[in-house]
Protein backbone atom coordinates (compact mmCIF):
# COMPACT_ATOMS: atom_id res chain seq x y z
CA UNK A 1 0.00 0.00 0.00
CA UNK A 2 1.37 3.34 -0.98
CA UNK A 3 2.35 5.50 1.95
CA UNK A 4 -0.05 8.40 2.44
CA UNK A 5 1.48 11.71 1.51
CA UNK A 6 1.87 14.07 4.41
CA UNK A 7 0.53 17.56 3.91
CA UNK A 8 1.65 20.60 5.84
CA UNK A 9 -0.55 23.49 6.85
CA UNK A 10 -0.47 26.43 4.46
CA UNK A 11 1.81 29.29 5.39
CA UNK A 12 0.04 32.16 7.16
CA UNK A 13 -1.01 35.01 4.91
CA UNK A 14 1.25 38.05 4.89
CA UNK A 15 -0.45 41.34 5.74
CA UNK A 16 1.00 44.63 4.53
CA UNK A 17 1.05 47.76 6.72
CA UNK A 18 -1.92 49.09 4.72
CA UNK A 19 -3.92 45.89 5.28
CA UNK A 20 -3.08 45.96 8.99
CA UNK A 21 -4.02 49.61 9.15
CA UNK A 22 -7.41 49.09 7.56
CA UNK A 23 -8.17 46.23 9.95
CA UNK A 24 -7.20 48.27 13.00
CA UNK A 25 -9.06 51.38 11.82
CA UNK A 26 -12.18 49.27 11.41
CA UNK A 27 -11.86 47.89 14.96
CA UNK A 28 -11.12 51.39 16.25
CA UNK A 29 -14.34 52.78 14.68
CA UNK A 30 -12.29 55.10 12.46
CA UNK A 31 -13.31 53.88 9.00
CA UNK A 32 -16.89 54.93 9.68
CA UNK A 33 -18.41 56.47 12.75
CA UNK A 34 -20.30 53.95 14.85
CA UNK A 35 -23.83 54.28 16.12
CA UNK A 36 -23.15 53.25 19.69
CA UNK A 37 -23.16 54.96 23.05
CA UNK A 38 -20.07 56.49 24.60
CA UNK A 39 -20.10 53.80 27.29
CA UNK A 40 -20.28 51.03 24.67
CA UNK A 41 -17.39 52.59 22.77
CA UNK A 42 -15.21 52.93 25.86
CA UNK A 43 -15.86 49.29 26.69
CA UNK A 44 -15.16 48.14 23.11
CA UNK A 45 -11.92 50.13 22.93
CA UNK A 46 -10.81 48.80 26.35
CA UNK A 47 -10.52 52.36 27.62
CA UNK A 48 -9.37 55.72 26.32
CA UNK A 49 -5.93 57.21 26.86
CA UNK A 50 -6.50 60.17 29.19
CA UNK A 51 -3.23 61.70 30.34
CA UNK A 52 -4.95 65.03 29.72
CA UNK A 53 -8.62 65.69 30.41
CA UNK A 54 -9.87 66.66 26.93
CA UNK A 55 -8.47 63.91 24.63
CA UNK A 56 -11.10 61.26 25.54
CA UNK A 57 -13.79 63.59 24.20
CA UNK A 58 -11.94 64.09 20.91
CA UNK A 59 -11.32 60.34 20.64
CA UNK A 60 -15.05 59.68 20.83
CA UNK A 61 -15.87 62.53 18.45
CA UNK A 62 -13.68 60.87 15.81
CA UNK A 63 -15.42 57.53 16.31
CA UNK A 64 -19.10 58.01 17.14
CA UNK A 65 -22.00 59.27 15.06
CA UNK A 66 -23.62 62.31 16.67
CA UNK A 67 -21.30 62.38 19.69
CA UNK A 68 -22.04 65.07 22.26
CA UNK A 69 -19.38 65.81 24.92
CA UNK A 70 -22.17 65.99 27.49
CA UNK A 71 -22.64 62.23 27.12
CA UNK A 72 -19.16 61.38 28.39
CA UNK A 73 -19.38 64.13 31.00
CA UNK A 74 -22.55 62.50 32.34
CA UNK A 75 -20.80 59.12 32.57
CA UNK A 76 -18.02 60.72 34.58
CA UNK A 77 -20.40 62.48 36.93
CA UNK A 78 -22.54 59.38 37.48
CA UNK A 79 -19.37 57.31 38.11
CA UNK A 80 -20.13 54.96 35.25
CA UNK A 81 -16.73 55.96 33.83
CA UNK A 82 -13.60 56.88 35.77
CA UNK A 83 -10.06 58.17 35.28
CA UNK A 84 -7.48 55.73 36.68
CA UNK A 85 -3.87 54.69 36.09
CA UNK A 86 -3.90 51.36 34.26
CA UNK A 87 -2.26 50.47 30.95
CA UNK A 88 1.37 51.52 30.50
CA UNK A 89 1.24 53.24 33.91
CA UNK A 90 -0.79 56.05 32.35
CA UNK A 91 -4.22 57.48 33.10
CA UNK A 92 -7.10 56.00 31.12
CA UNK A 93 -10.82 56.58 31.06
CA UNK A 94 -12.51 53.24 31.70
CA UNK A 95 -15.98 51.99 32.39
CA UNK A 96 -16.55 51.28 36.07
CA UNK A 97 -16.46 47.53 35.45
CA UNK A 98 -13.16 47.69 33.58
CA UNK A 99 -11.58 49.93 36.20
CA UNK A 100 -12.21 47.23 38.80
CA UNK A 101 -10.74 44.41 36.69
CA UNK A 102 -8.02 45.94 34.50
CA UNK A 103 -6.30 47.72 37.38
CA UNK A 104 -5.50 44.47 39.25
CA UNK A 105 -4.55 42.80 35.97
CA UNK A 106 -1.78 45.37 35.33
CA UNK A 107 -0.57 45.47 38.95
CA UNK A 108 2.59 43.73 37.72
CA UNK A 109 3.59 46.93 35.93
CA UNK A 110 2.89 49.01 39.05
CA UNK A 111 5.13 46.67 41.02
CA UNK A 112 7.96 47.15 38.49
CA UNK A 113 7.55 50.90 38.72
CA UNK A 114 7.70 50.73 42.49
CA UNK A 115 10.95 48.76 42.42
CA UNK A 116 12.60 51.69 40.62
CA UNK A 117 11.96 53.87 43.68
CA UNK A 118 12.76 51.23 46.31
CA UNK A 119 16.20 52.67 47.17
CA UNK A 120 14.47 55.97 47.95
CA UNK A 121 12.04 54.26 50.33
CA UNK A 122 14.50 52.69 52.76
CA UNK A 123 12.73 51.95 56.01
CA UNK A 124 9.25 52.39 54.54
CA UNK A 125 6.87 49.52 55.28
CA UNK A 126 4.73 49.28 52.12
CA UNK A 127 1.92 47.41 53.87
CA UNK A 128 1.67 50.20 56.42
CA UNK A 129 1.92 52.81 53.68
CA UNK A 130 -0.96 51.13 51.87
CA UNK A 131 -3.09 51.10 55.02
CA UNK A 132 -2.38 54.73 55.95
CA UNK A 133 -2.92 55.96 52.38
CA UNK A 134 -6.19 54.07 51.94
CA UNK A 135 -7.58 55.35 55.23
CA UNK A 136 -6.57 58.92 54.34
CA UNK A 137 -8.01 59.07 50.80
CA UNK A 138 -11.20 57.22 51.70
CA UNK A 139 -11.85 59.71 54.48
CA UNK A 140 -11.99 62.37 51.74
CA UNK A 141 -10.44 62.70 48.26
CA UNK A 142 -6.90 64.04 48.59
CA UNK A 143 -4.49 65.81 46.27
CA UNK A 144 -1.10 64.21 45.55
CA UNK A 145 0.48 66.95 47.66
CA UNK A 146 -1.78 66.15 50.60
CA UNK A 147 -1.00 62.43 50.33
CA UNK A 148 2.71 63.15 50.20
CA UNK A 149 2.56 65.43 53.25
CA UNK A 150 0.55 62.87 55.22
CA UNK A 151 3.08 60.14 54.50
CA UNK A 152 5.99 62.42 55.40
CA UNK A 153 4.61 62.69 58.93
CA UNK A 154 5.27 58.95 59.27
CA UNK A 155 8.48 58.71 57.23
CA UNK A 156 10.07 62.19 57.38
CA UNK A 157 13.39 60.98 55.96
CA UNK A 158 11.93 59.29 52.88
CA UNK A 159 11.97 60.87 49.43
CA UNK A 160 8.68 62.83 49.10
CA UNK A 161 8.15 62.00 45.42
CA UNK A 162 8.86 58.33 46.03
CA UNK A 163 6.23 58.26 48.78
CA UNK A 164 3.48 59.62 46.54
CA UNK A 165 4.55 57.29 43.73
CA UNK A 166 4.37 54.36 46.13
CA UNK A 167 0.82 55.29 47.16
CA UNK A 168 -0.22 55.36 43.50
CA UNK A 169 1.42 51.98 42.87
CA UNK A 170 0.01 50.08 45.84
CA UNK A 171 -3.52 51.49 45.64
CA UNK A 172 -6.00 51.73 42.72
CA UNK A 173 -6.54 55.50 42.88
CA UNK A 174 -9.09 57.30 40.72
CA UNK A 175 -9.28 61.01 39.93
CA UNK A 176 -12.62 62.20 41.25
CA UNK A 177 -14.88 64.64 39.45
CA UNK A 178 -15.16 67.44 38.48
CA UNK A 179 -11.74 66.54 37.08
CA UNK A 180 -12.30 65.19 33.56
CA UNK A 181 -15.81 66.63 33.13
CA UNK A 182 -16.26 68.60 29.90
CA UNK A 183 -16.75 72.33 30.50
CA UNK A 184 -15.62 72.16 34.11
CA UNK A 185 -12.26 72.29 35.81
CA UNK A 186 -10.94 70.69 38.93
CA UNK A 187 -7.66 69.88 40.59
CA UNK A 188 -6.45 66.30 40.81
CA UNK A 189 -8.02 64.70 43.87
CA UNK A 190 -7.77 60.98 44.53
CA UNK A 191 -9.57 58.20 46.31
CA UNK A 192 -9.67 54.43 45.83
CA UNK A 193 -11.73 52.99 43.01
CA UNK A 194 -13.61 50.75 45.44
CA UNK A 195 -14.60 53.73 47.60
CA UNK A 196 -15.57 55.90 44.61
CA UNK A 197 -17.72 53.18 43.07
CA UNK A 198 -18.98 51.77 46.38
CA UNK A 199 -18.08 48.29 45.13
CA UNK A 200 -15.54 45.76 46.37
CA UNK A 201 -12.32 45.10 44.52
CA UNK A 202 -12.36 42.33 41.92
CA UNK A 203 -9.92 39.42 42.07
CA UNK A 204 -7.04 39.49 39.60
CA UNK A 205 -8.49 38.12 36.35
CA UNK A 206 -6.79 35.72 33.98
CA UNK A 207 -5.40 37.70 31.03
CA UNK A 208 -7.08 35.51 28.40
CA UNK A 209 -10.25 37.56 28.11
CA UNK A 210 -8.28 40.81 27.87
CA UNK A 211 -6.12 39.35 25.08
CA UNK A 212 -9.28 38.59 23.12
CA UNK A 213 -10.68 42.06 23.78
CA UNK A 214 -7.38 43.64 22.72
CA UNK A 215 -7.42 41.75 19.42
CA UNK A 216 -11.04 42.81 18.90
CA UNK A 217 -10.04 46.46 19.20
CA UNK A 218 -6.45 46.50 17.87
CA UNK A 219 -5.87 43.28 15.88
CA UNK A 220 -4.26 41.69 14.05
CA UNK A 221 -1.37 42.05 16.48
CA UNK A 222 1.74 40.37 17.80
CA UNK A 223 2.50 39.32 21.35
CA UNK A 224 4.91 42.24 21.57
CA UNK A 225 2.18 44.62 20.39
CA UNK A 226 -0.12 43.66 23.23
CA UNK A 227 2.67 43.73 25.78
CA UNK A 228 3.52 47.26 24.67
CA UNK A 229 -0.15 48.32 24.86
CA UNK A 230 -0.76 46.83 28.30
CA UNK A 231 2.63 47.38 29.88
CA UNK A 232 2.79 43.67 30.73
CA UNK A 233 5.35 40.94 30.07
CA UNK A 234 5.31 37.17 29.54
CA UNK A 235 2.13 37.09 27.46
CA UNK A 236 3.49 34.64 24.87
CA UNK A 237 2.20 31.67 26.89
CA UNK A 238 -1.27 33.23 26.98
CA UNK A 239 -1.33 33.60 23.20
CA UNK A 240 -0.11 30.03 22.84
CA UNK A 241 -2.90 28.84 25.11
CA UNK A 242 -5.41 30.72 22.98
CA UNK A 243 -3.83 29.72 19.66
CA UNK A 244 -6.51 27.09 18.77
CA UNK A 245 -9.12 29.86 18.96
CA UNK A 246 -7.16 32.40 16.90
CA UNK A 247 -6.21 33.05 13.30
CA UNK A 248 -2.54 33.69 12.54
CA UNK A 249 -0.81 35.87 9.97
CA UNK A 250 2.62 37.37 9.33
CA UNK A 251 3.65 40.93 8.71
CA UNK A 252 6.12 41.81 5.97
CA UNK A 253 9.00 41.34 8.43
CA UNK A 254 7.90 37.81 9.27
CA UNK A 255 6.50 38.65 12.72
CA UNK A 256 3.65 36.34 13.77
CA UNK A 257 0.32 38.12 14.22
CA UNK A 258 -2.80 36.85 15.94
CA UNK A 259 -6.42 37.76 15.38
CA UNK A 260 -9.98 36.73 16.09
CA UNK A 261 -11.04 34.44 13.22
CA UNK A 262 -14.25 36.33 12.42
CA UNK A 263 -12.93 39.86 13.00
CA UNK A 264 -13.21 42.30 10.07
CA UNK A 265 -10.16 42.68 7.86
CA UNK A 266 -11.18 45.14 5.13
CA UNK A 267 -9.51 45.24 1.73
CA UNK A 268 -6.45 47.47 1.44
CA UNK A 269 -8.26 49.86 -0.89
CA UNK A 270 -11.16 50.46 1.54
CA UNK A 271 -11.62 54.25 1.77
CA UNK A 272 -10.36 55.77 5.02
CA UNK A 273 -11.76 59.28 5.60
CA UNK A 274 -9.75 62.01 7.36
CA UNK A 275 -9.86 61.88 11.13
CA UNK A 276 -8.59 64.36 13.71
CA UNK A 277 -7.06 62.46 16.63
CA UNK A 278 -5.98 64.05 19.91
CA UNK A 279 -2.59 63.61 21.50
CA UNK A 280 -2.01 60.11 22.84
CA UNK A 281 -4.92 58.59 20.89
CA UNK A 282 -5.51 54.86 21.38
CA UNK A 283 -4.77 53.94 17.79
CA UNK A 284 -1.35 55.62 17.92
CA UNK A 285 -0.26 53.73 21.05
CA UNK A 286 -1.80 50.31 20.61
CA UNK A 287 1.18 48.51 19.03
CA UNK A 288 4.92 48.14 19.41
CA UNK A 289 5.18 48.36 15.60
CA UNK A 290 3.12 51.41 14.65
CA UNK A 291 3.84 51.45 10.92
CA UNK A 292 0.25 50.40 10.18
CA UNK A 293 -0.72 54.00 11.09
CA UNK A 294 2.53 56.00 11.26
CA UNK A 295 4.75 55.75 8.15
CA UNK A 296 8.40 55.15 9.10
CA UNK A 297 9.49 58.52 7.74
CA UNK A 298 7.07 60.26 10.11
CA UNK A 299 8.08 58.35 13.23
CA UNK A 300 8.31 60.81 16.12
CA UNK A 301 6.80 63.69 14.19
CA UNK A 302 3.63 63.72 16.27
CA UNK A 303 5.47 63.87 19.57
CA UNK A 304 8.73 64.87 21.20
CA UNK A 305 9.46 63.28 24.57
CA UNK A 306 6.29 63.43 26.64
CA UNK A 307 4.80 66.15 24.43
CA UNK A 308 2.40 64.94 21.76
CA UNK A 309 0.51 66.79 19.06
CA UNK A 310 -2.85 66.19 17.49
CA UNK A 311 -2.62 63.84 14.50
CA UNK A 312 -4.56 63.98 11.24
CA UNK A 313 -5.10 60.64 9.55
CA UNK A 314 -5.48 60.82 5.78
CA UNK A 315 -5.99 57.69 3.70
CA UNK A 316 -5.53 55.78 6.95
CA UNK A 317 -2.06 57.08 7.81
CA UNK A 318 -0.58 59.96 9.77
CA UNK A 319 -0.33 62.80 7.25
CA UNK A 320 -0.55 66.06 9.23
CA UNK A 321 -0.57 67.59 12.69
CA UNK A 322 -3.23 69.89 14.06
CA UNK A 323 -3.82 72.46 16.75
CA UNK A 324 -7.04 73.94 18.09
CA UNK A 325 -7.41 77.50 19.34
CA UNK A 326 -10.88 77.83 20.83
CA UNK A 327 -10.82 81.63 20.43
CA UNK A 328 -10.78 84.28 23.09
CA UNK A 329 -11.99 87.84 23.27
CA UNK A 330 -14.14 87.52 20.19
CA UNK A 331 -11.46 85.80 18.10
CA UNK A 332 -12.70 82.91 15.95
CA UNK A 333 -12.07 79.30 16.91
CA UNK A 334 -9.23 78.11 14.68
CA UNK A 335 -7.88 74.77 13.56
CA UNK A 336 -4.37 74.92 12.13
CA UNK A 337 -3.27 71.92 10.06
CA UNK A 338 0.42 71.39 9.39
CA UNK A 339 0.95 68.97 6.53
CA UNK A 340 3.63 66.31 6.81
CA UNK A 341 3.08 65.46 3.17
CA UNK A 342 1.14 67.32 0.47
CA UNK A 343 -2.57 66.59 0.78
CA UNK A 344 -3.55 68.15 -2.55
CA UNK A 345 -6.59 70.31 -3.19
CA UNK A 346 -9.13 67.48 -2.81
CA UNK A 347 -7.37 66.26 0.32
CA UNK A 348 -7.44 69.72 1.87
CA UNK A 349 -11.15 69.98 1.11
CA UNK A 350 -11.83 66.67 2.87
CA UNK A 351 -9.68 67.64 5.85
CA UNK A 352 -11.41 71.03 6.04
CA UNK A 353 -14.83 69.35 6.13
CA UNK A 354 -13.72 67.16 9.04
CA UNK A 355 -12.24 70.18 10.84
CA UNK A 356 -15.51 72.09 10.51
CA UNK A 357 -17.39 69.15 12.01
CA UNK A 358 -14.95 69.12 14.93
CA UNK A 359 -15.31 72.84 15.56
CA UNK A 360 -19.09 72.76 15.39
CA UNK A 361 -19.26 70.19 18.21
CA UNK A 362 -16.26 70.99 20.39
CA UNK A 363 -16.39 74.80 20.33
CA UNK A 364 -19.02 77.50 20.08
CA UNK A 365 -18.37 77.92 16.36
CA UNK A 366 -21.34 77.45 14.05
CA UNK A 367 -21.47 75.28 10.96
CA UNK A 368 -22.45 78.20 8.70
CA UNK A 369 -18.87 79.46 8.70
CA UNK A 370 -19.18 82.16 11.31
CA UNK A 371 -16.90 82.05 14.29
CA UNK A 372 -14.24 79.69 12.98
CA UNK A 373 -11.21 79.53 10.72
CA UNK A 374 -9.35 76.60 9.11
CA UNK A 375 -5.70 77.22 8.27
CA UNK A 376 -3.10 75.14 6.51
CA UNK A 377 0.49 75.83 7.53
CA UNK A 378 3.81 74.83 6.08
CA UNK A 379 5.52 71.97 7.81
CA UNK A 380 7.37 72.98 10.97
CA UNK A 381 10.26 70.97 12.35
CA UNK A 382 9.20 70.11 15.90
CA UNK A 383 12.64 69.64 17.33
CA UNK A 384 14.36 66.79 15.54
Amino acid sequence: MAEKMKTSAPAPAVLSPRALGRATLERQLLLRRAEMTAEEAIRHLVGLQAQNTRPPYFQLLARLEGFDPAELAALMESREAVRIVTLRSTIHTHTADDALTLRPLVQEARDRELRIFRNRLVGVDLDRLRYISREYVEEAPRTPKEIRERLLTVWPDADPQALSTAARCVLPLVQVTPRGVWGRSGRVALTTVEHWLARPAEPVPAPDATVLRYLGAFGPASVRDMQSWAGLTRLAEVFDRLRPRLATFRDENGVELFDLPDAPRPAEDTPAPPRFLPEFDNVLLGHADRTRIVPPRFKGRNGVGNQSYGSVLFDGFLAALWQLDTGRGGAPATVTVQELRPLGAAGRDAVTEEAVALLSVMTEATADGSGYDIRFASFIDFGE
